[in-house]
C-alpha cells in the first residue's frame, strides 16, 4: 500500500491522483470521494468528548436554521472547514471578533467598541481590548450523524439564457448545528455589560456568519436588526435531494428565484452588462477576471413545521419523490450592509417587495417552479410529480394583488413592476436599451414576453395545466416542444430542455373593511390562472398564440406587445 494512503484525505493536497473533495463526478452519485472524506473526518472525531470551554469563559448556545460552513478558506475550489479541539468542527474566534466588532460599531459607541474589541483612540494610541473570543463548537456530537456533502448547484445561465454551461459542485456544511460560542473578558465586567456583550454576539450572529450567509447558510431564526422585510409564507412541491439521494429542503431557492427575476427584469430594461452589473451588487457574485462582490442583500428562511413525505406514482410505483410541505414559514430579506440612507433602505424594500409578488404571481419556488401544482389543480395526472404551489399566509394577505373579473389590477402591476425598476438607478447608472441582447431569452421586456390569464372559479377549473400534456386543439399539442420543454428524455436531445412557458394558478383575494374600517383579505375559491410566454419562432409557438389571441375559454392578453 503506497506511503500516502495511510494520510487522511483531508491533509492530502487537492490534486489529481489525491484527494479533490470538491469534484463531483455525476454518474457516481454517491461513490464521491467527498464522502469518504467526511467519513474519515467523522470518524477520527473524538465523539465521546464534546469539547468544553473553562470555567472562567461565559457560553451562549445558539441553533442555525439551516446549513452553517465554517470557512478556512479555499484550497483548489473547495471551501476547508475549520477543524478545531479532537477533530470538532469549529467557529474561530478570531472570525467571532472580525463578526462581533462590525456588530458593535453598530450598537455601540465608539468609546465601548474601543474598550470590548480594542484598537486606537481618537490620538492614535493603539488599545487592547478586554473580550477573548474564544469561538463556538457544536453542543453535541449529533452533527456527525448528518451528511457533511454539501452541493452547489448555479443554474442562473442554464435557466435564463440559451441552456448556458451549468456544473454541480460540492462543499462541506454542517446541518441545522447548534454551537455554543465562548467569550471572556481580562476585566471584570458588570452583569448589565455582559447582557450587551451578549447581545452584540447575537446581532452579529442575525447577520449571518460563515460562508455563503446571503443564501440562508449560517443563519439563526431571528433578525431584529438587519431585517429589510419579512414574508410570512407556505409552500409544497418536490424537494431537492443530495448526491446520494437524501432529502432535503434547501432554503437557498428564495435566493436563486429571487435573483433569477432580478436578472430577468433588467434584461428587459437594459443592456446585458448593466443588468448582470445590478445583479451583483444586489445579490452578490463574481465572474472570470472580476473580484468578488458582496451583495446589499440576502435571505433566511425558517419553517419550524417543515414535513419531508415521499410522493410514490400510482402508474409507475418506482418513481418515488421527496416532497416538501413547510407550514407556515417566515422568508426574511436581510440587508447585508449597513452603509445605505434611509431613502435607499425604503426604495430597495419597495423593490424586494415587487420582486416577492411577481415571483408569487407568475411562479414559485424551488424544481419546478415553472408548473403549477399538478396534485392540486390536475389529480387525475399521476405519471409524474410536476409544480409547486406557493401562498402567503395570514400576515402577508396584504401582498396579495386584488383582481377583478377582468385581471386588469394584473396588467397595472405587471407595469409598475418593469417601470419601477428603474428606480434603482442610484445602484448603477441605467444605460439606454435600444434592443434586447441576443440570447437572452427571458428578458422582462414587451416585446419578448406575453401573459395570458382568465378567471378560474376554482383549483379544478384549471384548463391550461392539460394543454402541457394533451392537444389544446384537434391534433395540436404543445408538449415536449420547444415552448413547454422536457425532463430526462433518453429520445430527445438534450435530455432536459428549459420550456418558455410558466403556468400558474394565483388565488383571488377581497379586500374589503371590517366594522372598525379596517382592511381586511379574504380569500376566495377562484384562481388567475396565467400563462407566461417567451415566444420563439417556431411553428408550435406561433400556432398556439393564435389560438390564445382567440380568446378560448376567457384567456386573454395580459402583457406584452399583442
Amino acid at each position: 500500500m503506497p506511503a500516502d494512503d495511510y494520510v487522511p484525505l483531508m491533509f492530502q493536497a487537492q490534486v489529481e491522483g489525491r484527494s479533490q473533495i470538491q469534484r463531483l463526478i455525476p454518474s457516481q452519485k454517491a461513490d464521491q470521494q467527498a464522502y469518504d472524506w467526511a467519513k474519515q473526518w467523522q470518524k477520527g472525531c473524538d465523539k465521546n468528548n464534546v469539547p468544553q470551554f473553562e470555567s472562567h469563559i461565559q457560553t451562549r448556545k445558539y441553533q442555525f436554521t439551516w446549513r452553517m460552513v465554517t470557512n478556512s478558506g479555499q484550497d483548489a475550489g473547495v471551501i476547508r472547514p475549520v477543524i478545531g479541539e479532537r477533530g470538532w468542527a469549529y467557529f474561530p474566534g478570531s472570525s467571532m471578533k472580525g463578526a462581533f466588532l462590525r456588530a458593535c460599531r453598530q450598537l455601540c459607541p465608539a468609546d465601548e467598541v474601543l474598550l470590548f474589541c480594542g484598537g486606537k483612540d481618537k490620538d492614535g494610541e493603539l488599545h487592547p481590548g478586554m473580550l477573548r473570543f474564544h469561538g463556538g463548537y457544536p453542543n453535541d456530537a449529533e452533527w456527525l450523524d448528518n451528511s457533511l456533502v454539501d452541493v452547489v448547484h448555479p443554474q442562473e445561465d442554464w435557466q435564463s439564457k440559451n441552456q448556458g454551461n451549468h456544473s454541480a459542485f460540492i462543499q462541506i456544511s454542517l446541518h441545522q448545528p447548534t454551537f455554543v460560542f465562548g467569550i471572556s473578558s481580562s476585566k471584570t465586567l458588570t452583569s448589565e455589560q455582559w447582557e450587551l456583550v451578549w447581545k452584540v454576539w447575537r446581532t452579529a450572529l442575525e447577520q449571518g456568519i460563515g460562508s455563503r450567509v446571503s443564501a440562508g447558510y449560517g443563519q439563526i431564526a431571528t433578525h431584529s436588526g438587519n431585517k429589510l422585510v419579512g414574508f410570512s409564507l407556505s409552500g409544497e412541491g418536490p424537494a431537492s435531494k443530495l448526491i446520494d439521494g437524501q432529502e432535503e429542503f434547501r432554503p437557498n431557492l428564495f435566493k436563486a428565484a429571487l435573483r433569477g427575476h432580478t436578472r430577468r427584469l433588467f434584461n428587459g430594461i437594459t443592456d446585458e452588462a448593466t443588468a448582470d452589473r445590478i445583479t451583483k451588487l444586489l445579490w452578490g457574485g463574481i465572474g472570470r477576471g472580476e473580484d468578488a462582490i458582496v451583495g446589499l442583500l440576502g435571505i433566511s428562511f425558517n419553517a419550524p413545521n417543515l414535513e419531508l413525505e415521499e410522493w410514490q406514482s400510482p402508474v409507475h410505483r418506482n418513481n418515488v419523490v421527496p416532497i416538501y410541505e413547510t407550514g407556515d414559514a417566515v422568508l426574511d430579506v436581510l440587508l447585508m450592509k449597513s452603509d445605505l440612507t434611509s431613502e435607499q433602505q425604503d426604495e430597495l424594500k419597495q423593490f424586494i417587495i415587487r420582486l416577492m409578488k411577481f415571483a408569487m404571481l407568475l411562479g414559485g419556488f424551488g424544481k419546478s417552479w415553472r408548473r403549477a401544482y399538478h396534485p392540486h389543480f390536475f389529480p387525475a395526472y399521476k405519471r409524474q410529480l410536476i409544480g409547486c404551489h406557493w401562498e402567503f399566509t395570514k400576515r402577508s394577505y396584504p401582498l396579495y394583488i386584488p383582481f377583478g373579473e377582468d385581471l386588469a389590477a394584473i396588467t397595472k402591476f405587471l407595469d409598475t413592476f418593469h417601470d419601477k425598476g428603474k428606480e434603482l438607478s442610484w445602484l448603477q447608472k441605467l444605460e439606454p436599451q435600444e434592443k434586447l441582447t441576443p440570447g437572452i431569452r427571458e428578458a422582462w421586456h414587451q416585446s419578448n414576453v406575453q401573459v395570458w390569464g382568465r378567471l378560474a372559479r376554482d383549483k379544478k377549473d384549471s384548463l391550461a395545466i392539460r394543454w402541457l400534456h394533451e392537444p389544446y386543439q384537434g391534433a395540436k399539442s404543445i408538449k415536449h416542444s420547444e415552448l413547454t420543454g422536457w425532463s430526462s428524455r433518453n429520445d430527445l436531445q438534450p435530455k432536459t430542455k428549459i420550456g418558455r412557458i410558466w403556468h400558474r394558478l394565483y388565488p383571488r383575494f377581497h379586500r374589503t373593511q371590517n366594522s372598525d374600517g379596517r382592511p381586511i383579505w379574504k380569500p376566495t375559491t377562484q384562481y388567475a390562472e396565467l400563462l407566461t410566454i417567451f415566444p420563439d419562432d417556431s411553428t408550435v409557438s406561433d400556432d398556439f398564440l393564435d389560438f390564445l389571441g382567440r380568446k378560448p375559454y376567457g384567456f386573454k392578453q395580459l402583457w406584452g406587445n399583442q
